[in-house]
């Protein structure tokens, strides 16, 4: 529910505005390959658009089923030449069967396009067609590319493949791994002297000389409980780990996390359709409370030989190694290690002979140290370090002695860094995201490192919505991506530091056009007060034929956990298309961000939900909704919330907490019992259920079943190896005890995007939307004279 390094030659940095996912719901570590998203896209949008269709208006068949709505996009892009150019990806222009795509470089200042890679040179002996291009990154020295392909779904992503190394002078295309079985290759990386590629294979690393061919076995350990160079899935899901391990900067050691699983208890999801007898997918799981893996870091040497770990001290089980990486040195790395309560991080320097470690700085916080935004780079040739921290309370920028000694601040003032783009160490300026005046949007800005200064804007003063970058070495260029709340997403390339648009990479006009020309109400962005002074942002959807002397059922979409704000100033995608559908069938929409939602509204704002991730956010959606309601043209008789994920916790929560509130529930994917959710998610913000049991159970819906009055829908599929069916069937179990009439739909096998198979999202969201028909009808009534 609920993380590469750069030389002067090229960037590892690639670039795929997919920010803007319209397929999954906000998720915490919601990530998707550009080939997976393309394959969702084959079995979502299957057809063409009707004949005749009204271009103003919308049906679920054209947003679910049809080719209206497909984005033009950009990339995978990588910086080369120290930022002076770049290559994409392009379809083959002339392309036959075949097909393929072409790696185009363009000179950044000038626009001059060049083929570095057509895609014929990418056929392999014996074939006719060119390897699928699912990703690629240039060696070094840009002589050699490297080619992932052949993918397959590793928990959120595809992450497992094919690797093939193509030498740019010579030709010469060739697959790593040897004997390895087909599409078993993880997180393949070039040497630092790009001689050499280093991948994970089946839980073990291998290192393989490009020259001889020879493959070193690094470790020989591997299997399902002793995992080298990538990890769990508590560990993927939670703190964004996939790639566990790190040439040193010499390329003579790699340094790697190994867990060990062992005792860690499995999840059995139960597949009853595929086989004419149903088996069960076992999955290693750490649910809220139970033993985790145990995670090490060592050293091994690049040729072959023993490992030295890392001795960090304490149980394995009770921390986690959160981040891990070479400190500017062949000689040391670098860990971020948090507590199991994650309320404390140590920064520790590890000898890479002697395995000895120190500790270098130590962040501690009453509720949880944040890693949503992180930040560790080395300056002035390792003496020191830029970080973030909250220690004042905003999350800043600080620069830190390598010693930990002394440290200044290099973002001042109230208000939250959103993103670090660029530390452009040369020219002394420290690029970042923030919305110092406004939440809901999001700007770039720069401050001198040396923390002295105002802190200048970057964006330009008349742009609004929501913006992010991806900043060329040395900081002259970025891609840039900006939309707003209902305008997609559009791509161009900026010079840096006068965000002049050099030009357009994907503009996105013909779904601009499209979304252009549907028929809209107004959208209106607000503060309500939830009822105990505290202010909560929100917007609203109006019809395209809203009469303010009228009364309108109301649909509040909401999230409303730690990992996910809804009320923002940009394209949301799927989402936007079906409220706009709803709209224009006669609903109002709105959402709102309560407290403990990740809004740069400060650290107290984010942190007051601390063991109260249930109760706090019902408690201000339901004061909000109520202010809402009071508006002349809401019918507070017809109100309905729902959300996916977290957000059906929190639909579940809203809805038998508060049922003079509302009148209508959908509760997607839910969790009515946190104490099912995995460790690392649950922990970081309720604390160990062991200690607060009362906590847990006051946070929990299904503590609440019994109050249900209103209409309820929960669907789930049962495949959900995130958020496991397991507490939607406690659910049912406890409304079926306490006699409340209610509606389910469960969906075989599907994941937590309930996506998988033919029709399933058209199907899911004919579902949804009948269920509000039928229970929260559309349409105005007759109302008092408006007063807003």
């Amino acid at each position: 529910m609920g993380g590469g390094g750069m030389n002067d030659a090229v960037s590892s940095t690639v670039f795929q505005p997919s920010l803007f996912n319209p397929f999954f719901s906000r998720s915490p570590m919601t990530r998707i390959s550009v080939r997976a998203l393309v394959a969702i896209v084959s079995l979502v949008v299957v057809r063409p658009a009707a004949a005749q269709q009204d271009p103003a208006a919308l049906s679920l068949e054209r947003i679910f089923s049809s080719a209206d709505f497909r984005q033009e996009r950009f990339g995978p892009a990588r910086w080369l030449e120290g930022g002076q150019a770049y290559t994409t990806l392009e379809p083959v222009a002339s392309a036959g069967e075949n097909g393929g795509y072409d790696i185009v470089r363009y000179d950044a200042g000038t626009g001059e396009r060049t083929i570095l890679v057509a895609a014929d040179r990418l056929v392999p002996a014996g074939l006719d067609a060119p390897l699928d291009v699912e990703d690629y990154h240039w060696s070094p020295d840009a002589s050699k590319l490297l080619v992932f392909t052949n993918s397959e779904r590793v928990w959120r992503e595809n992450t497992r493949g094919d690797y093939w190394v193509l030498d740019i002078a010579s030709g010469s295309l060739r697959q790593l791994g040897g004997d390895a079985p087909e599409s078993t290759l993880m997180f393949a990386k070039f040497s630092p002297d790009g001689s050499r590629v280093g991948y994970v294979r089946q839980n073990d690393l291998y290192v393989e000389d490009l020259r001889s061919g020879a493959i070193t076995r690094l470790t020989d350990d591997g299997s399902r409980t002793t995992i080298n160079g990538t990890f769990d899935w508590v560990y993927e899901e939670e703190l964004g780990l996939q790639d566990g391990w790190r040439w040193s900067p010499d390329g003579e050691r790699i340094a790697y996390w190994q867990l060990d699983a062992t005792g860690v208890r499995e999840f059995l999801l139960l597949n009853s359709t595929d086989s004419l007898y149903s088996f069960t997918i076992p999955v290693q799981y750490p649910k809220a409370g139970e033993t985790n893996s145990a995670g090490r870091v060592g050293v091994v040497p690049a040729a072959g030989g023993a490992t030295r770990w890392m001795d960090v001290p304490g149980d394995p089980r009770q921390n986690y190694i959160a981040r891990m990486d070479w400190a500017a040195s062949p000689d040391e790395i670098v860990m971020q290690r948090l507590n199991r309560l994650q309320n404390t991080l140590e920064i520790m320097l590890g000898d890479a002979s002697s395995g000895q470690v120190r500790t270098i700085r130590t962040e501690r916080d009453s509720a949880w140290v944040d890693m949503r935004v992180e930040l560790m780079e080395w300056l002035d040739d390792g003496d020191e370090f830029a970080w973030i921290s909250e220690a004042d309370g905003w999350r800043h920028v600080y620069v830190i002695s390598r010693d930990g000694t002394s440290e200044r601040l290099v973002t001042a003032g109230d208000f939250d860094v959103l993103d670090v783009v660029s530390v452009d160490e040369e020219d002394g300026w420290l690029y970042y995201v923030a919305s110092p005046d406004d939440p809901i949007r999001r700007y770039l800005y720069r401050a001198r490192l040396d923390g002295t200064g105002t802190p200048e804007r970057v964006t330009p003063e008349d742009a609004t919505g929501w913006h992010a970058y991806d900043a060329a070495p040395g900081a002259a260029w970025a891609f840039h991506v900006h939309s707003s709340f209902g305008t997609p997403p559009a791509t161009d390339l900026v010079s840096l530091p006068d965000h002049r648009v050099q030009r357009v990479l994907a503009g996105n006009q013909a779904y601009r056009d499209k979304i252009a020309a549907l028929e809209r109400g107004a959208v209106e962005f607000f503060r309500v007060d939830q009822g105990d002074g505290v202010m909560i942002d929100g917007w609203i959807m109006k019809p395209p034929d809203f009469d303010p002397s009228k009364k309108y059922p109301l649909l509040m979409h909401v999230y409303a956990e730690p990992w996910g704000t809804t009320v923002e100033d940009a394209w949301g995608g799927r989402d936007y298309l079906w409220h706009l559908y709803l709209t224009q069938q006669g609903y109002l929409v709105a959402s709102v961000d309560p407290r403990g939602t990740p809004a740069p509204r400060g650290r107290e704002w984010r942190k007051s939900i601390y063991r109260r991730i249930g109760t706090l956010t019902s408690h201000d959606i339901a004061g909000a909704t109520r202010a809402i309601e009071s508006w002349s043209y809401v019918d507070p008789e017809r109100t309905a919330i729902w959300g996916w994920s977290g957000g059906g916790s929190q639909t579940l929560n809203s809805l038998f907490r508060y049922p003079d509130v509302f009148e209508t529930g959908m509760a997607v994917a839910p969790v009515p019992d946190i104490r099912l959710y995995d460790t690392i998610y649950q922990e970081r913000y309720m604390g160990l259920p062991q200690d607060n049991p009362e906590d847990w159970a006051q946070s929990s819906p299904v503590t609440w079943a019994d109050k249900l009055e209103g209409n309820l829908l929960v669907v789930h599929g049962t495949g959900d190896d995130n958020v496991h069916y397991q507490g939607t069937e406690r659910l049912i179990n406890a409304l079926i005890a306490a006699n409340k009439p209610f509606q389910m739909m469960a969906y075989p096998n599907r994941t937590h995007g309930i996506f998988e198979g033919e029709n399933t999202t058209i199907h899911l969201f004919s579902l949804l939307t009948r269920y509000l028909e039928e229970h929260t009808p559309p349409g105005p009534e007759e109302a008092a004279p408006a007063s807003r």
